[in-house]
This record gives structure tokens, C-alpha cells and sequence, in this order.
């Protein structure tokens, strides 16, 4: 009898898995998340960046149909948060179309957009831009330093990083 409570232990023991299997196991578990981690937040610097890039575009559409929008301070730099609130105190039927400004989707806030835009006087001088997050896009406008009115559509590499962490921008002029 004591013969085959032993041949039963041991038989039930080997249903089981080793500390080392485990530990093997949890492994392998770890580099698979840890390569599919990796792989989602490069995708989403890449979805982020499409979005910058359509947001901005129908901007450009919605901010210089056929000339540039006259901001009420004149030439400068403003965030597009600036320019929505002053087309909706103009025109309040702008909130039919669009209920708040854009909003970046990593560095956009309650009070800042995060987008740009940039107006010049003299002409129809403008352009909408904004940070990328991607170091590595690819860039369309080479002779760019900055974002420039009447420079054309495209990825640019600045001087100095903006707040998203790269040196890319991009941009829609006229």
C-alpha cells in the first residue's frame, strides 16, 4: 500500500508546473507587453499627429476661405482659442458650426489650444501651425526654420523643440 500512495503522489506532482516554467512563462509575458506597449504609443504619436495635421487644414479652410482673418489686435502670434472667442463674439452663429475651438491633443487645454496662427499684415499673410509630436516625420518644407505665412502646406523642422517635444511643425499658409 505505501507503494502506491508514493506512485500517486508522484504522479499527481508531475500535473503541476515547476517555479522555473513559471517564471519562464511570466518571462516571455512581460517582453510580449512590453513590445506591444511600445508599438501603441508610437501609433498614437502617429494618430495624434494625423489629427494636428486635419484639424489644421480645415482651419486653414475655416480661417482664410479666400483671405486672411483679421485678428482684432492686428499682426502677431495667437493661440486659436484667441481667434474663436472674438469670431464668436462677432458672429454668434459661429457656435452652430463649431462649439469650442480645437483643442491639441496633447498639449490643448481649457484655455489654450495649442494651435497657432500667425498674421501679417500687407497682404494676404497668414498661416496655422502646429507642434508634431513625431521626431521622425518627414519634412516637406526644407528652407523652413519656423512656421512662415505665405510658405505652403507641410512638415517643417524648427530651430528649437515646442511643447509637444519635437522640432517638427506643421503648417497651412496662405
Amino acid at each position: 500500500m505505501n507503494a502506491e500512495v508514493v506512485a500517486w503522489y508522484t504522479a499527481r506532482m508531475r500535473k503541476g508546473f515547476s517555479l522555473i516554467e513559471l517564471l519562464v512563462v511570466i518571462g516571455i509575458i512581460g517582453v510580449l507587453a512590453t513590445v506591444v506597449t511600445a508599438s501603441v504609443l508610437s501609433a498614437r504619436k502617429y494618430a495624434s499627429d494625423t489629427i494636428r495635421k486635419a484639424t489644421l487644414n480645415q482651419m486653414g479652410q475655416f480661417l482664410f476661405p479666400s483671405s486672411c482673418l483679421v485678428p482684432d489686435g492686428g499682426e502677431g502670434d495667437y493661440d486659436l482659442k484667441t481667434l474663436f472667442d472674438q469670431a464668436v463674439a462677432a458672429n454668434p452663429q459661429v457656435k452652430k458650426f463649431i462649439n469650442e475651438a480645437p483643442k491639441d491633443p496633447k498639449s490643448g487645454s481649457d484655455t489654450q489650444s495649442g494651435y497657432r496662427y500667425t498674421y501679417v499684415a500687407g497682404g494676404p499673410h497668414c498661416v496655422v501651425y502646429a507642434n508634431l509630436e513625431n521626431p521622425e516625420a518627414k519634412v516637406d518644407l526644407p528652407d523652413l526654420t519656423a512656421p512662415t505665412p505665405g510658405a505652403g502646406i507641410g512638415i517643417l523642422k524648427a530651430a528649437t523643440p515646442g511643447p509637444n517635444g519635437t522640432d517638427r511643425y506643421y503648417q497651412v499658409s496662405k
